[in-house]
Parts: structure tokens; C-alpha cells; sequence
């Protein structure tokens, strides 16, 4: 990329981000056809170069903003993907269908909600049943609502964001593990609150946090069999997370508080994880990628 087309892709997401508005939307998560604007998870000048050719990717949580991002990028680079989501959200299912079908690739949708454990099951045995392999697990779907308070989190609302942001997680990656061979991947997705936390988002980044430690440890138990396992910790992203996360006042800045002052679009991402799926990252495990609009970190 030059120098100039990096200044016209930058320019292109700082007007994006100039025309958010208020929104909210009283169910979470919230739904991407009904955002303005939509999030961006199509970058038309990605362009791929086979590098997931006759693999097959699980995505959780991948019917939208990231996990659709992701979804759409592994469709160019030449893998299969079965992507699971919750049946509220649909139409954003059928959307990211639409999206890699587009691009030729093949693609089953798999709706369920993973703070099941029985779902944590089948979604894998579903994959299995349709492509007959499982290269790449990459555990993306997760729950956030902000509070003011730790005494304002309930115990609904604690008990469903570490059902499904780490039991879920770790339940799916479980039941994948027994069917991925030597040399398949892992990619969680953590985020930049495991880092530095979140005065409003409590148990959100709490549970974060656990990602990157379960990364950490499942990467060195897994080292033996040549499974790698990474993770992405994203910055403010324009996802449908957030409209019903936040206060519809709070829409028109989000993500203005980094450096680079403007929320990631999710396409923006993708690429990162693309990286820890392919073979251009063969030394590499048990790290996290940072994609957040240069806010520092440690770790």
C-alpha cells in the first residue's frame, strides 16, 4: 500500500465516523441492519491470496460486525466457514451469507446461543457434519452492557457475560479440540479493557482479562501438538455491541478517545486475524495482536 492510498483509506474511516448519530437499541445484541451507519466489514481493496485454500474456519459470533469481518476476509483468502450466531440476529446472518457467497466462498450458518453447553457442542459437530474438517476455531462472540457501578451489575447480567465471553469460549474450543488435527489455529478475541480496564465495563473486561490468560495457557499446553493459539484485542470498534452497550447520546463519539480519535471499522481487523490463521505467522503463539488506534499497552 503507498503512502498515499494509507492517507485516502484513512481519511475514508475518519468522514465514517463523522456521520454517526444517536441510536440506541433496547436488545443485545444489537442488530447491524438497523445501525447508521452500518459498520464497514468489507474492505474492497483486500484482496486475497489463498492463503486458507480447502481450510475450514468456526466462528463464533460471526453473523456481524467483527465475526463478519473475519468471516468475509477467510471467504477471499479460500476457506470455508461456518459461522454461529444467535437467532435474533438473522438478518445479519443472512447478510454475512450474501457477503461470502459473494466472493465465492461456501458457507453454513449455525444458530445458537453458547452459553449453553450443549450448543457449545453442536455448533463444532455441525461444522464437522457439513465441511467434514475443522482447521481454525476463532472464538469471537461475546456480551457487554456498561454500568456505572460494580452494585449496578446483576446477577443476570454477570452470570450471562461470563457464560458467554469465557465458558462459552473455553466450552467450544473443548469440544473443537477433539476433532482439530496438528497444526490447526486458535484466535480469541480479547480486547484492549483486559489491558487497561474499564471503570464501566466491569465485568466485561474482567472477563477479557481471562481470554488472554486462557490464550496464554492453552498456547503452552497445545505448543506439543503444533496447534497455535493467539488472540486480537481490539480497541472502540463500530459493531452492533455498541448501540445497545451505551447511551444513544454517547454514539456520536464513540471511539474518539484513542489517539487516532475514531472508533476501528471492523474490516479493519480482519486482516489481523487472517494473519494468526495463516502460515506468515508459523512463530508465533500464545500473543495478542493489538488493533487500537494506538492506545499503549502491556503485555
Amino acid at each position: 500500500m503507498t503512502a498515499v492510498k494509507e492517507l485516502e483509506k484513512q481519511e475514508t474511516y475518519a468522514s465514517y465516523q463523522e456521520q454517526f448519530t444517536e441510536q440506541h437499541q433496547s436488545g443485545q445484541p444489537g442488530i447491524q441492519q438497523e445501525m447508521h451507519p452500518k459498520p464497514m466489514t468489507d474492505d474492497p481493496d483486500y484482496r486475497g491470496a489463498e492463503k486458507l485454500a480447502g481450510q475450514v474456519a468456526l466462528i463464533t459470533g460471526g453473523d456481524s460486525g467483527i465475526g463478519q469481518a473475519v468471516a468475509i476476509a477467510f471467504a477471499k483468502e479460500g476457506a470455508r466457514v461456518a459461522v454461529n450466531f444467535l437467532d435474533v440476529e438473522t438478518e445479519d446472518a443472512l447478510a454475512t451469507k450474501a457477503k461470502v457467497e459473494e466472493y465465492g466462498g461456501e458457507i453454513a450458518l449455525i444458530p445458537g446461543d453458547i452459553q449453553e453447553r450443549e450448543t457449545c457442542d453442536r455448533i463444532v459437530r455441525e461444522t464437522l457434519e457439513r465441511f467434514g474438517q475443522l482447521d481454525i476455531l476463532v472464538n469471537n462472540a461475546a456480551y457487554q452492557m456498561a454500568q456505572e457501578s460494580l452494585t449496578d451489575i446483576s446477577d443476570e447480567q454477570l452470570e450471562r457475560t461470563f457464560n458467554t465471553n469465557v465458558l462459552g469460549a473455553i466450552r467450544v474450543t473443548r469440544a473443537a479440540l477433539f476433532h482439530m488435527k496438528d497444526g490447526s489455529r486458535i484466535i480469541n478475541t480479547t480486547s484492549v479493557t483486559a489491558y487497561r480496564g474499564s471503570s464501566h465495563l466491569l465485568d466485561y473486561s474482567s472477563t477479557k482479562g481471562a481470554l488472554v490468560t486462557f490464550t496464554r495457557s492453552l498456547a503452552a499446553a497445545l505448543v506439543d501438538k503444533k496447534i497455535r493459539v493467539n488472540a486480537v484485542a481490539p480497541g472502540p470498534v463500530w459493531t452492533p455491541f455498541i448501540p445497545p452497550a451505551f447511551p444513544a447520546e454517547a454514539m456520536p463519539k464513540f471511539g474518539g478517545q484513542v489517539p487516532m480519535q475514531r472508533a476501528a471499522q471492523p474490516c479493519e481487523l480482519a486482516p489481523a486475524y487472517v494473519f494468526l490463521a495463516s502460515t506468515d505467522s508459523t512463530h508465533v503463539a500464545g500473543q495478542t495482536i493489538h488493533v487500537n488506534g494506538g492506545t499503549p499497552v502491556g503485555g
